[in-house]
């Protein structure tokens, strides 16, 4: 289960990043350790950074959430070779694309 589980996010890497403009994969191995980054950051990270900015994300009705989604997509692009991001407003699109491309492809299989 686990590893369909890896193949979707790798494949909603791919999609995303091909539907997004200034998003860069360059190669099959990048997306997969891209998209096991990006699952260890919103297991371990995630949680805490949203514990942290509860009040703000009280205050935004949840919006800044997706903040918090575009800085693990950040930080997963300065953290895996292979895998680029060119800037927030990018990083953003591609986190909210990436949701959608994933809820879809779970909803599938």
């Amino acid at each position: 289960m686990e590893l369909m589980k890896l193949v979707i996010r790798t494949v909603a890497i791919g999609v995303a990043a091909y539907i997004v403009p200034g998003v860069m994969v360059s190669g099959v191995m990048a997306a997969v350790v891209a998209a096991v980054v990006l699952g260890i950051l919103n297991s371990v990270l995630r949680p805490i950074l949203l514990f942290l900015t509860l009040p703000v994300n009280i205050l935004s009705l949840g919006l800044f959430t997706l903040v918090i989604n575009t800085a693990m997509v950040l930080l997963t692009a300065k953290l895996v070779p292979g895998f680029g991001v060119n800037g927030w407003g990018v990083a953003f699109l591609f986190s909210v694309v990436l949701w959608l491309v994933n809820w879809m492809l779970e909803k599938w299989v």
